[in-house]
């Protein structure tokens, strides 16, 4: 019962540090952002200042370690914010779109991802991919960090092309990080699962209190600032529980928003036809004549029951 109000109470200080960080920012990025539909962007900001400022409180408090793991999905959450910041200041900067070029991100992105890959191998992680229910065990070796590389880079950029709509990649990442503390919670084999708990509660905390400011109308939107460091660390997060293969499912709507640009993207270079109205699969439902409310709260539904069959998996089966 202990964990259960240690989240409660992590939930509640994150929703109501970001309401403040929030309050105090708009002001200052309505003044300087480049203008796009009158909404100014870098509101990552909103959860990503009040996710930190919380963990540091509950560790003043005494209500958290600050454990190896805890630091470590701490690094790539800031890690992959701040490359995201860079990317959307040179756009307030020279009011333009272009930022970081593609390959520059894509780089910084593999070092990141790399170098978590270091830090958990010589802080005796296993290079394992396992899957309980079927008995299944599979030394990947080095192999492991082409995985890690891949689902940390991957995830960061699908949380990225799922920020289209008002409140879309927001909304769908309390719920994975909902479900992931959940996960965090059972895994008590883990060093730090507690804290681990405890830092995705934070996070569903201070979205919740950044999707104030983010639901339609936005007032603003995440930016590459939020999106990258939501998927950096979700991705972290998986691998450390050792639910990897459970983020298809938690984060099947991301996947799948994804999948639908690169099959769009495969069509028209190679057979010079569109599968889809628009990509990503948000867009198509637009091209549809569907409300971006309406197509939102579906993705929510969706993602929700994504998410909730992931727990079950990864806690009864």
């Amino acid at each position: 019962m202990l964990i259960l109000a240690k989240s409660a109470m992590a939930m509640m200080l994150g929703f109501i540090l970001a309401l403040i960080t929030g309050l105090i920012l708009l002001p200052i990025l309505r003044k300087r952002h480049l203008a796009k539909n009158g909404t100014p962007t870098l509101g990552g900001l909103f959860f990503i200042i009040p996710t930190i400022l919380t963990i540091i409180v509950l560790k003043i408090k005494g209500s958290v370690d600050i454990s190896y793991n805890l630091l470590i999905i701490m690094f790539v959450f800031i890690a992959y914010a701040a490359l995201g910041f860079c990317d959307d200041y040179l756009k307030i900067k020279f009011r333009n779109n272009k930022g970081l070029t593609i390959m520059f991100k894509l780089l910084c992105q593999m070092l990141i991802a790399l170098v978590f890959f270091y830090i958990y191998i010589i802080n005796g992680g296993e290079p394992t991919l396992e899957i309980s229910s079927l008995g299944i065990d599979i030394n990947l070796k080095w192999g492991y960090g082409l995985f890690i590389l891949f689902l940390l880079v991957g995830t960061s950029n699908a949380v990225n092309i799922t920020d289209g709509l008002d409140g879309l990649a927001g909304g769908l990442s309390t719920i994975a990080f909902l479900a992931y503390g959940l996960l965090a919670w059972g895994a008590t084999w883990m060093k730090g699962s507690e804290e681990v708990a405890i830092f995705c509660f934070v996070l569903v905390g201070t979205l919740m209190g950044f999707l104030i400011f983010n639901s339609h109308p936005a007032k603003v939107f995440m930016g590459d600032t939020g999106s990258l460091a939501l998927g950096g660390a979700l991705a972290a997060v998986a691998i450390l529980t050792r639910h990897e293969l459970s983020l298809a499912l938690v984060g099947g709507v991301f996947v799948v928003e994804t999948l639908s640009s690169l099959i769009q993207m495969i069509s028209i270079i190679y057979f010079k036809r569109k599968v889809f109205k628009m990509a990503p699969l948000h867009h198509h439902f637009e091209q549809l004549g569907w409300s971006e409310t309406d197509i939102v709260k579906m993705f929510y539904v969706v993602g929700l029951i994504l998410a909730m069959a992931a727990v079950t998996y990864g806690i009864w089966i």
